[in-house]
């Protein structure tokens, strides 16, 4: 069975209000590294929330190139079905959506072409996803992102 963005989005309401302005999504303290022209792209990212500190390394996926371009960021994430956090993003990604079956603790994925998602818990999914990284050391990330809705800082690491 396939759900359209927009048919999750009529699910989960709260998902609708993460597009534009700063309600909750993108905050202004975003700034995109300058690069005069050159393409150079980080393997690894900070994922930094309530004080800890998480290394992830980037997939291979211009989605993934397109994200690390875009850091630092700092994104105001929603809780979900209590495995996970997302947040619409002011911009599209590209995409080359995959179906993972197996989520892991740390997976950072796009869904759709503006959804980030940071994965908390292991488990099986009929959704598809394009890769953006993964943290390669996931303890205590399910404790540190904690049950709501909560802010979380990326950064070339």
């Amino acid at each position: 069975m396939f759900l359209s963005l927009a048919a999750v989005c009529a699910l989960f309401p709260a998902c609708a209000a993460q597009t534009g302005g700063n309600g909750g999504g993108q905050t202004a303290s975003e700034s995109p590294q300058g690069g005069e022209g050159e393409e150079n792209v980080a393997e690894k990212i900070v994922i930094e929330v309530n004080g800890a500190e998480f290394t992830a390394t980037l997939a291979e996926t211009d989605a993934a190139r397109a994200f690390a371009q875009m850091l630092p960021m700092t994104l105001s994430m929603r809780e979900l079905n209590g495995n996970e956090k997302y947040c619409y993003l002011d911009e599209t990604l590209p995409t080359d959506a995959v179906l993972p079956e197996q989520i892991s603790c740390g997976d950072l994925m796009l869904f759709g072409d503006s959804c980030i998602v940071l994965f908390y818990e292991d488990f099986t999914t009929s959704y598809r996803y394009t890769p953006i990284g993964a943290a390669d050391d996931p303890e205590g990330l399910a404790a540190a992102l904690g049950g709501g809705d909560v802010t979380v800082t990326f950064r070339i690491g």
